[in-house]
């Protein structure tokens, strides 16, 4: 059992965090600001990189409270919450990544809620484990928050039928009825394909859009969504795109759900396109790929681009010297998730809409550079 460190109760109404502390993290829900109020002491825990658990003492002028997180990663037991005061235990996990993450606990009495914020450190020892002479330049681990970072991702909103004849309706974040096509929960990136009101939606979201990178060793950790109909894909696209097939397009990983736990890879180009199947491809059955995660990566250097499926060579194409038309991969490229439904390829099954809503889950994105 690790050290319990326990906080003393605020009694004293100048100290409560609605009143006069004006706490930053304190705040109503509903229409008239309700009288409860709702102390928390501290509100802030500095958690080591090996977790801990800390009794955090809640009092309220309401009737009753309770304590909750939305990270898997905390556990928050509440006691006595049929009084105006109490106990709430925090329990933070071990981080098991190099980088800092952050959380929340939030408690509520009756319209009113208050967060304490929940600050864990990494542990720089463990590096993300990459190819040798390759270094983590950029990663996305979806520990923090509910959404995606807007400094690092950005979504496409596009009607059905803008690329490939696909049926769904690319949306930002939620569709008109505030349903989630894209949310960061548990420590994953979750993209839903659903149907509200007879129309479908779902999302695709682009990393660094605007900068991308040349060259690299990229992986991303996926659980692909079951059902026939969806197409799902980790890919990626040149930042100064000029045009079709010409700027040229990588595509790591791509399943169709009528076709379950086949996964390819394929490159396209001038020289080499699917519109008249000469595009460069290879598929591999990965079993389980709609189960559980599996790794999908691809190491790109000037002279070869070679992708994985948990570490096997899935697809490997060499720089023949043949001028842009048949490499045009010397440029930025930055990278795609989405999960499209039905289409030219996705529908080649047909669709099943009983599948609806499905979700491809992402556990991490990383980035290595040379």
């Amino acid at each position: 059992m690790k050290p319990m460190f326990i906080y003393t109760l605020l009694t004293a109404c100048g100290l409560m965090m609605t009143g006069c502390s004006g706490d930053k993290y304190s705040y109503y829900e509903g229409g008239a600001t309700p009288n409860t109020e709702i102390t928390a002491t501290p509100t802030t825990l500095s958690v080591p990189v090996e977790g801990d658990t800390y009794a955090v003492a809640v009092g309220t002028t309401g009737v009753e409270w309770n304590a909750y997180s939305n990270e898997r990663w905390i556990q928050v037991e509440a006691q006595n919450t049929a009084s105006q005061s109490g106990t709430a235990y925090v329990a933070v996990q071990e981080n098991p990544y190099a980088d800092d993450r952050e959380g929340s606990v939030v408690v509520m009495s009756g319209t009113t809620r208050s967060r304490i914020s929940v600050v864990q450190r990494g542990d720089p020892t463990k590096a993300y484990p990459a190819p040798d002479g390759y270094t983590l330049v950029w990663n996305d681990e979806f520990n923090a928050g509910s959404v995606l970072n807007a400094d690092d991702w950005t979504h496409e909103v596009k009607n059905s039928g803008w690329v490939n004849s696909e049926l769904q309706n690319y949306v930002n974040h939620t569709t008109p009825g505030g349903a989630n096509v894209t949310e960061v929960k548990d420590g994953r990136l979750r993209i839903t394909c659903l149907k509200e009101d007879g129309t479908v939606y779902s999302g695709r979201v682009y990393a660094k859009v605007s900068q991308g990178w040349t060259y690299g060793y990229i992986e991303a950790s996926i659980k692909l969504p079951k059902g026939k109909g969806t197409w799902p894909a980790f890919w990626m696209m040149p930042v100064n795109f000029t045009g079709w097939p010409d700027s040229g397009e990588i595509d790591i990983m791509e399943e169709v759900g009528g076709h379950a736990n086949y996964v390819s890879s394929s490159l396209h180009a001038n020289a080499h396109v699917h519109t008249n199947n000469t595009q460069v491809t290879h598929e591999m059955f990965c079993e389980g790929a709609e189960d559980d995660f599996h790794t999908y990566a691809i190491e790109w250097t000037a002279d070869k681009i070679t992708t994985y499926v948990d570490g096997k060579i899935q697809l490997d194409y060499e720089n023949r010297g043949l001028g842009h038309d048949d490499w045009p991969y010397d440029a930025p490229f930055y990278i795609i998730l989405n999960l499209a439904w039905g289409g030219t390829w996705g529908g080649t099954y047909g669709i099943d809409e009983s599948a609806l809503p499905c979700t491809m889950e992402v556990d991490y994105v990383r980035v290595f550079q040379k």
